[in-house]
């Protein structure tokens, strides 16, 4: 698979040097392709063609017709559904079912987005004698947006459709780990009409073009998808400027597990929670805080389950996928050493399905610690891997306690019968989102996304979103 030019201004073009980018399957550890290595040069033109289509043909469409092509893009992404799953199953090594899902969720946000087009309203505000003052919400005009590896397609979606429904041009650089879903949904943009200029992508590395977009004194508003200590440099750069950021950082998400929860619900969730896209998720529910009186009950079962998970090749279609690459799978094997060495006992571990197609792929057993002292590493880092801490806890103070107790705090499960307690936590705990008795919400598009503490800030999916990507402007007209 090749594709060797990036997408600017309508164009693919071959980058400076004409630099190239080796793509790697995950499942198996073999090259699949190559990409272009932009930089730079690359992401200049991409900024001044989307500066050009703001102020051109773009910035000018009516919100009507923005919104129609942002559909068509979702019916087109549903009409290459089977191509673009294959593409992200093999690009990320996640199992066939859930790159499928992913894909469906792009189209989604497309489809929510391209309704919510002409819908972003203004306000008036009662003011003095003789004034009407009117408050009107505009696109703030070139957007930059850097991607993740571990959801290229859903990426793409959430982060170019609020962005683009209200008007903005758009800049995405992707992950050079994975990206083929992205590039093939970007010539399927073109081919439902959007105009030159409107949406951009150049594909390179971090260190070179996430850099240079970073660092872009034309850049009017930056949303990044990655880990805390990136996140750090890219809000750095963009201060340089003066550019506002909508940062997701990541997250150590409790599942909080009180002594009247409904216990079979409640397992067969956090597993899902937690071996989904083989725990390389921002939001996967990384810790269980089991109540001290159920503690070994609950537990035992969730090892039954455990013990029952397969990961394999993306084809195979089993509970999880590789992990992105060997210096993933090099990382969370280091955490689970660690834990070995510290004396920390493994309650269960599913096993790792291979044949010759996959010896070369990067695999990690699902694996769950009892135990875990709430100090250590696995209590309060992410893992980023399929890994599942269990923490007892003593009393309703000491749940918030413990899932407040880490740097993150971007979502929350609460799993109680009690009405009242129900409440009581998804006040006291600090997350973006909050399920009681459940987890997750199939993509949630509709639902505001964002964290507190080093889980970043802003808010991206649903109509928050539309805020972030649109600044107020305030007109006061004085009539006598």
């Amino acid at each position: 698979m090749q594709w060797q030019s990036v997408y600017i201004d309508g164009n693919w073009v071959r980058p400076e040097g004409e630099q190239t980018l080796t793509m790697v399957a995950p499942s198996s550890g073999l090259e699949i392709g190559e990409i272009a290595r932009g930089g730079a040069p690359e992401i200049n033109a991409a900024v001044l063609a989307a500066r050009n289509a703001y102020e051109g043909a773009w910035g000018q469409m009516a919100a009507v017709d923005r919104g129609r092509l942002l559909s068509r893009l979702a019916q087109s992404i549903l009409d290459h559904e089977d191509e673009l799953t294959e593409l992200e199953a093999l690009d990320t090594g996640k199992p066939l079912t859930l790159a499928r899902g992913d894909v469906r969720a792009c189209a989604r946000y497309f489809e929510f987005y391209g309704g919510a087009a002409d819908k972003m309203h203004g306000e008036t505000i009662p003011f003095l004698q003789g004034y009407q003052v009117m408050i009107l919400r505009e696109a703030r005009g070139v957007t930059g947006h850097i991607i993740p590896w571990n959801y290229p397609a859903q990426m793409f979606g959430r982060a170019l459709g609020a962005a683009l429904a209200v008007g903005n041009a758009a800049v995405l650089k992707p992950a050079e780990e994975a990206c083929l879903s992205v590039l093939r949904l970007t010539e399927l943009a073109e081919e439902v009409g959007f105009p030159p200029g409107a949406i951009n992508v150049v594909t390179g590395l971090g260190e070179e073009a996430g850099a240079a977009l970073s660092k872009h004194p034309d850049i009017d508003l930056l949303s990044f998808t990655g880990s805390p200590e990136v996140g750090t440099l890219v809000q750095k750069c963009a201060a340089e400027n003066h550019v506002p950021c909508v940062l997701e950082l990541g997250g150590k998400s409790p599942q909080i597990v009180f002594a009247d929860a409904d216990r079979d619900a409640a397992i067969k969730t956090i597993v899902a929670a937690l071996v989904q896209n083989t725990g390389q998720t921002c939001s996967a529910g990384s810790r269980v805080l089991i109540e001290r009186s159920i503690y070994d009950e609950f537990l035992s079962a969730l090892a039954k389950q455990f013990k029952m998970l397969r990961a394999g090749s993306h084809d195979k279609d089993l509970n999880c996928g590789p992990v992105i690459s060997k210096v993933q799978q090099g990382r969370v094997l280091g955490f689970l050493e660690r834990a070995e060495a510290d004396g920390i006992e493994i309650a269960a571990q599913g096993q790792i399905v291979t044949d010759e197609a996959s010896h070369g792929g990067y695999y990690v057993p699902p694996t769950l610690y009892r135990m875990v002292p709430r100090d250590h590493e696995l209590a309060l880092e992410e893992v980023f891997g399929p890994v599942l801490a269990a923490i007892p806890f003593d009393d309703e103070g000491d749940a918030v306690r413990l899932a407040n107790g880490t740097d993150y705090g971007l979502i929350a499960g609460i799993w109680t019968e009690s009405g009242a307690r129900q409440m009581r936590m998804a006040k006291a705990v600090r997350a973006g989102q909050i399920y009681i008795n459940g987890y997750g919400a199939g993509g949630g598009i509709e639902l505001p996304f964002g964290g507190f503490k080093k889980s970043g800030h802003g808010r991206e999916k649903g109509l928050e979103a539309l805020k972030e990507f649109t600044v107020s402007k305030t007109v006061v007209f004085s009539h006598g």
